[in-house]
């Protein structure tokens, strides 16, 4: 154990250098879980999918709705057929919606990927299957086919759960959760510029 210890160790001159890098290096990796609140993303909190502002008219729309009553985001935008399925969709589905809003790449007008348009469906089928049973839906397995027509449940139920329009600026008074402080309190007295 320790021949291997000894192998991977760094020169002498080196330790001081390596030890910095890599504390700033490690520092840099807490300090973006700790901005971007990553671990409130393996939570079903609704108030998590607007850790980024650009999502306030789905939040402020599904919370108006009566699907805000009985349901959160992850009830109908995440697989749920088994663990691995949705932990691997939310890492997929995540990573790029923080790459999109990172580098400021959202559009006025978000609308649904092909993936996310198949989870959805399943799980309109999931949670109604009582009802879409008496209309032949919940046998229909393709994620554009329901009723045996290729329609999808939202095709005719457009108003449920987030309305029409979902621009940036369809909601802008909205009542939505605060975004959260990135900074620790102790820091607090730093930040803040005294006037004179």
């Amino acid at each position: 154990m320790l021949r291997l210890i000894n192998k991977f160790s760094p020169p002498e001159s080196w330790k001081i250098p390596v030890i910095l890098v890599l504390g700033t290096f490690c520092g840099i990796i807490v300090l973006t879980l700790r901005i971007s609140n990553a671990f409130s993303y393996l939570s079903d909190d609704p108030s998590a999918c607007v850790n980024c502002h650009v999502m306030a008219p789905q939040f402020a729309t599904w919370q108006t709705s009566s699907h805000g009553r009985v349901t959160v985001c992850n009830d109908c935008h995440v697989p749920h057929d088994n663990v691995f399925r949705k932990y691997v969709f939310k890492a997929q589905d995540g990573l790029r919606h923080s790459t999109m809003f990172t580098f400021r790449l959202e559009p006025q007008v978000i609308h649904i990927k092909e993936a996310g348009i198949a989870v959805v469906q399943e799980n309109c089928i999931r949670c109604h299957d009582g009802l879409v049973d008496r209309i032949g839906a919940s046998s229909v397995t393709g994620p554009t086919s329901t009723h045996g027509q290729g329609l999808l449940c939202w095709q005719c139920h457009r108003e449920t759960p987030h309305g029409r329009v979902n621009s940036l600026s369809s909601a802008p008074f909205a009542r939505v959760p605060r975004l959260s402080k990135t900074t620790p309190e102790w820091m607090d007295p730093f930040l803040t510029l005294k006037k004179p």
